[in-house]
C-alpha cells in the first residue's frame, strides 16, 4: 500500500492554480496532473467556475494568520468535502488511501484533495507555513503570490528567487541612503 503523499503535493497544486490561474478547464486538469494526480474527471459545466470557488475558498486559509481562525476556516472545508479515509486501486496507482467519497468532478475533488493536503502540511510542518510572498508586503510590489514552505528550517518567505533578490536589493538600497 502507498499512502497518498497528500499533504506537500496538494499544497503546491494548490499554490500553482491560485498563483496561475489556468485558461479553461484544460488548463486545470494539465496543471492537475502536472502535480501528480492521474485520476479522470467528469466533465460538468460548472468545474471552471467551481474550481476557482475551490481556490478562492483556500486562499482564505492561506490569508490568515491567525492559527486558530486558519484552523476553524480548514476544519469547515474539511467537513463539506472529506469522507473518512479509504483504500481504493484507481489508475494503476497501487493501493492508497483516498479522504473523500468516490465522487470524480474535478471541484469536489480538489476541493477534497486540497483542504486534506493542507491540513496534513500545516500540522506537520506548522501551521505558519503558508502564506503570500514577503515582496509583496513592501509598497509597491505587486507580488501576491502563495508561498508553500516546504523547507527543511521553515524559513522560507519568498515565491521565488527573483522575489528575495528584489527585496534584498530594496534592503541593501535601504541601508546605503542611511
Amino acid at each position: 500500500m502507498h499512502l497518498n503523499p497528500y499533504g506537500e503535493y496538494a499544497v503546491v497544486m494548490a499554490a500553482s492554480l491560485a498563483n496561475d490561474w489556468p485558461a479553461d478547464r484544460a488548463g486545470i486538469e494539465g496543471r492537475v496532473r502536472e502535480h501528480g494526480m492521474t485520476m479522470t474527471f467528469e466533465e460538468t459545466a460548472d468545474d471552471y467556475a467551481g474550481t476557482r470557488a475551490v481556490i478562492d475558498s483556500w486562499l482564505r486559509v492561506v490569508d490568515t494568520d491567525d492559527p486558530g481562525e486558519r484552523a476553524e476556516l480548514l476544519n469547515a472545508q474539511l467537513a463539506a468535502v472529506a469522507a473518512y479515509p479509504r483504500l481504493t486501486d484507481h489508475d494503476n496507482e497501487g493501493w492508497h488511501l483516498h479522504y473523500r467519497d468516490d465522487y470524480r468532478d474535478l471541484p469536489r475533488v480538489l476541493a477534497s484533495v486540497i483542504s486534506v493536503g493542507t491540513a496534513l502540511h500545516l500540522t506537520t510542518r506548522g501551521m505558519h507555513r503558508l502564506g503570500r510572498c514577503a515582496a509583496g508586503e513592501e509598497p509597491g510590489d505587486p507580488c501576491r503570490n502563495v508561498v508553500v514552505d516546504v523547507t527543511r528550517g521553515g524559513r522560507q518567505r519568498y515565491c521565488s528567487v527573483r522575489c528575495a533578490n528584489r527585496a534584498a536589493v530594496r534592503r541593501h538600497r535601504a541601508r546605503e541612503s542611511d
